[in-house]
């Protein structure tokens, strides 16, 4: 088994990738184990939480990569909403203490009967589907940078 305690931050793209698939909730976790595509065994002991697409270790031939799996989520598409709304839907999800996060074209949180019952009452149309979801990452527009997390002062 090989000990990984971060991502690799200077990677070679050029190598082929070999994935390693793990739930989101995993992803979370400072101590954890698991299996690459090739059969590789890795246990991650880890400062910080591995994201979705980082490099976590390279070989001369490869490099391995972190694949979220994706999971029930309810997408609110926010197309034609004034900002105002979208923040209103984005506050009511956080009033309930649910995940969330938003993209240029629509708003995603955990597929949860409360989301849905929350939706249902201030009555948001919303579609069930399956996505890697990143709870914490907003972008407000196409063209605007994406902030990927809350920020420090931001502690559960």
């Amino acid at each position: 088994m090989i000990l990984v305690n971060a991502p690799v931050v200077i990677f070679d793209p050029a190598l082929s990738v070999i994935e390693l698939r793990a739930e989101r909730r995993t992803l979370m976790k400072r101590l954890w184990r698991g299996v690459a595509a090739d059969g590789t065994e890795f246990g991650f002991e880890l400062d910080g939480p591995l994201k979705h697409r980082d490099t976590f270790f390279q070989s001369s031939t490869a490099r391995y990569v972190i694949v979220q799996e994706e999971e029930p989520v309810l997408e609110v598409l926010i197309g034609d909403l004034p900002a105002s709304a979208t923040a209103g839907i984005g506050w009511a999800v956080g009033n309930l203490h649910l995940e969330f996060s938003s993209e240029a074209t629509r708003l995603l949180t955990p597929d949860e009967p409360a989301a849905r019952q929350l939706f249902d009452r201030i009555q948001i149309n919303y579609l069930p589907t399956i996505a890697v979801f990143r709870p914490g990452r907003f972008k407000r527009s196409v063209s605007a940078p994406l902030v990927d997390e809350l920020g420090p002062s931001h502690k559960h």
